[in-house]
């Protein structure tokens, strides 16, 4: 008797969240879908029933986190929060030490940019959605503004370029206060003034 197709998803969405923090601990080329496979308590004969490569796996489980943002309306019953708001929040939580220290469920625009640079069209083009769509939060809380667009994209490039950096290092002081200062940029930014360092 053939799977239903709500089984079939369900089984689909655990590889996409095996392989999603496969990834994130150990990077693309390091991990086989014999790994993913047994990580999602499945056999690898399974995994062709849902995708063609590993390709387009990674590019689901990069597609799966759609704005990095834990406070979009499907995560919560309760209605999302003004723009600005939530922008401030997302700003709080996405350089967060919590945040931080869970490496299985880290943003893969700070997981997994070297990955996406070398994994082709498939991956680079939901890794360019997510940008997008994260980009979106901080645009809609600075619409009003002329510049706002850029500022937003200023933010993100602050908040994964932040986190980035902070991964690369075994200073706990350093990582702390990389975080700090990109959170005080993009705050600055967000905020409508100039985005000057503080003595």
């Amino acid at each position: 008797m053939p799977y239903s197709s709500e089984h079939k998803a369900q089984t689909r969405a655990r590889i996409v969240g095996a392989a999603r923090r496969l990834f994130n601990r150990h990077g693309f080329e390091q991990v086989s879908i014999d790994r993913i496979m047994l990580e999602a308590g499945l056999t690898r004969g399974g995994f062709y029933h849902h995708f063609d490569s590993k390709d387009a796996l990674y590019a689901a489980a990069v597609a799966s986190f759609t704005t990095c943002n834990p406070f979009r309306p499907d995560a919560a019953a309760t209605p999302a929060p003004a723009p600005m708001q939530l922008a401030r929040m997302l700003l709080d939580v996405y350089l967060c030490d919590e945040v931080f220290d869970n490496v299985d469920h880290h943003c893969p625009l700070y997981a997994l940019p070297g990955d996406v640079a070398r994994a082709g069209l498939s991956p680079q083009k939901a890794y360019t959605q997510l940008i997008r769509n994260l980009t979106d939060v901080y645009a809609r809380a600075l619409e009003d503004r002329p510049d706002g667009a850029q500022r937003a994209q200023a933010i993100v490039a602050l908040c994964v370029g932040g986190m980035v950096l902070a991964r690369t290092t075994d200073d706990a002081a350093l990582r702390a206060s990389l975080r700090a200062a990109a959170r005080q940029q993009a705050l600055a930014l967000l905020e409508g003034g100039p985005a000057s360092i503080a003595a």
